[in-house]
């Protein structure tokens, strides 16, 4: 438990001090409700350049792993310029909460800087948070059912609740982190297989119903929705949601805030303006009847994830307009 989040432990017991959390057995993690069963560092600052996110109301942020950030006040944006218009984090994580290893991308120094350009300049959303999100298939207590499928949600989303609590989070929405990461200790999330037990790795069943999953996905929402002061959102992309959901009524959202990671870029030469980087067809594209013209497009991650690499960290759009 924390004051501060706990050092990093590497293998072979080295300790990386600092903001960054990347927290592994159960040994190192904060204390707090029992579950139900049993990347990349700082990249050196590069100067900024003059510009600014386009149009008005639009902010470039970060999220999750630390990035370096100017020491100027209000904090620029790292690489591309403008004002530091927000950072999101990995708040808590279903396989860390198991005890299945897992990792928390999280970096308080950066989330300080967020704030502080908010609360003190008036600049950026602060600091806004994710939880790494568990399908019906890492459930401990599977049963195939859409009534334990919404009650697995819905204990996660309490577990992020409680996660939040140690973290100064402005930004109303938590986004639910929905995708197949290709990690340990289930490379879907169990959102598409069924383990044999959570940590185990161990396909028991190649298959989870849609709508499984999405009593999955429903339980979160309405726990956050209906018991705390959050609104619940989703990160995924197209792509991914539709591999999960299918494309019928089970994948449909579309009242649902949404932070999407696809079109992507590993360029930072051209930063985007109003969900398109200039001069090209690369073009935020979100999900579950959610288009870029509706109110719940709210974030891109246009550069860093599903799968690009800048040579500094994850990179965001953000359009405050539209916050809830």
């Amino acid at each position: 438990m924390r004051g501060g989040r706990p050092a990093m432990v590497l293998a072979g017991g080295a300790v990386l001090a600092g903001s960054l959390l990347v927290v592994g057995p159960a040994g190192a993690t904060r204390a707090g409700p029992a579950g139900p069963g049993a990347g990349s560092g700082a990249s050196a600052w590069v100067a900024p350049a003059a510009g600014h996110d386009t149009p008005a109301g639009f902010w470039y942020g970060t999220d999750s792993w630390p990035i370096a950030v100017s020491s100027q006040r209000p904090y620029r944006e790292p690489v591309i310029g403008g004002y530091y218009g927000g950072y999101i984090g990995m708040a808590g994580n279903w396989a860390h909460w198991l005890g299945c290893g897992g990792q928390l991308a999280w970096s308080a120094t950066n989330a300080a800087q967020a704030n502080t350009n908010l609360t003190t300049y008036h600049v950026g959303i602060g600091t806004g948070v994710y939880w790494f999100m568990g399908g019906p298939g890492v459930d401990p207590h599977y049963s195939g059912t859409t009534a334990e499928a919404y009650a697995w949600g819905r204990a996660q989303a309490r577990r992020a609740v409680w996660d939040i609590g140690f973290d100064h989070v402005t930004y109303p929405v938590v986004f639910m982190d929905v995708e197949l990461p290709g990690i340990p200790p289930a490379p879907d999330n169990g959102w598409n297989s069924v383990y044999t037990s959570p940590c185990s790795g161990r396909v028991r069943t190649y298959h989870v119903p849609p709508q499984v999953d999405r009593a999955d996905f429903n339980g979160f929402w309405d726990y956050i929705r209906y018991h705390t002061r959050f609104t619940p959102g989703v990160y995924s992309s197209p792509g991914v949601w539709a591999s999960i959901f299918g494309t019928g009524s089970a994948s449909y959202i579309p009242h649902t805030d949404e932070w999407t990671y696809m079109d992507d870029t590993d360029s930072l030469a051209d930063p985007p303006s109003g969900w398109c980087l200039p001069s090209t067809s690369t073009c935020a594209r979100f999900f579950g009847g959610v288009t870029a013209s509706a109110p719940q497009a709210l974030m891109w991650q246009w550069s860093g994830g599903g799968g690009t690499h800048n040579g500094y960290g994850d990179f965001d759009q953000i359009d405050a307009n539209r916050q809830p």
